[in-house]
């Protein structure tokens, strides 16, 4: 490609698109561009579905980018869903400016994570998009995930009684992104918890206790809690002192009047599990070295309604849903 940077011409359908479509997309994800669908043979196994987008903003940060993200997302939702990755379509829609170095940095970046992730990229499209109508690169992907079987997840197994847990510190993401923007004159060397979960959703899958899984991405973990409080018609008791937060994500909070409860994760499971199973799986995590920082966070009651989170002080506060976006355009 002769050209540096994106114009609208790379969205015609023209050469310029097919320069593109060839030296970029073709090239790192090693696919058949030239057909507008992809043959799958599923065989008589049952298969779960995803979708999803990403506009973080900046693109790259300490420990990942748009292309890893979004190969990350789509995974982690079919993970906590009880199923096996397997294939991903991606939709790249290209802000007209965008240095066509970048736009070859995040697709490297993604195919490779999705070898890591062992995941096929069989179909994708892209548009452009005129200057100042976007914000340099979107994403969207679409997951197919082999359900595993034996597995009945979800909120309708939730008791009370049960136990909640969490692989690991919860807000990491978040600030990673925030402190890639250097605003507010912070900087830092915290990275996005941005990884494939399957490993630690693989490794209870097979618990009898386990309940439902959950990634805590946009709206972090206070957002999974309500989700799951709401649908039960349950409360969920969690205990400060046991959630996992690391010191420089609480350090940023306390500075900018955020809460690290409400801020996205982009590499944590939250999980439900029966009591009696609840600290297998803890240990389980803490033996991975993913999950070295899980903890049981909280339960779940019949006698309450409501999210209450007992403080490090001992008191107990309703910890309120989330209303307004602490931090746009991080996942």
């Amino acid at each position: 490609m002769q050209e540096t940077h994106i114009a609208l011409a790379h969205g015609n359908g023209g050469r310029w698109m097919r320069e593109l479509i060839d030296e970029i997309f073709a090239k790192h994800l090693k696919n058949d561009v030239q057909t507008d669908a992809a043959p799958l043979i599923l065989e008589n196994k049952d298969w779960l579905i995803t979708t999803d987008g990403f506009t973080v903003q900046p693109l790259e940060f300490n420990g990942g980018n748009i292309g890893t993200l979004a190969v990350h997302g789509t995974v982690n939702d079919l993970a906590v869903s009880g199923a096996i990755p397997r294939f991903l379509t991606l939709n790249a829609f290209i802000e007209e400016g965008l240095e066509i170095a970048q736009l070859d940095h995040f697709i490297l970046s993604l195919a490779e994570t999705a070898k890591e992730c062992k995941v096929q990229i069989v179909a994708g499209d892209t548009k452009v998009l005129r200057r100042g109508e976007g914000g340099g690169l979107y994403l969207a992907t679409t997951g197919l995930g082999e359900k595993i079987t034996g597995i009945s997840l979800g909120l309708s197994q939730i008791k009370s009684g049960d136990k909640i847990l969490v692989s690991g510190s919860v807000g990491d993401h978040g600030i990673a992104v925030m402190l890639a923007r250097e605003q507010f004159g912070l900087k830092g060397d915290l990275k996005s918890d941005c990884a494939n979960v399957f490993p630690l959703t693989n490794s209870i899958i097979s618990l009898k206790g386990l309940r439902f899984m959950r990634d805590p991405t946009r709206g972090g973990l206070a957002t999974v809690t309500h989700e799951i409080a709401r649908a039960t018609n349950l409360g969920i008791r969690l205990f400060q002192n046991n959630i996992p937060i690391r010191s420089p994500v609480q350090s940023v909070c306390e500075m900018l009047g955020y809460d690290p409860l409400y801020l996205a994760c982009e590499g944590r499971v939250v999980a439900i599990l029966s009591s009696e199973d609840a600290e297998t799986a803890l240990q389980i995590w803490r033996n991975h070295p993913q999950g070295q920082d899980a903890a049981i966070i909280g339960e779940i009651s019949d006698k309450e309604k409501h999210v209450i989170i007992q403080t490090h002080l001992g008191g107990e506060r309703f910890l309120e849903e989330l209303e307004d976006d602490p931090l746009p355009r991080i996942c």
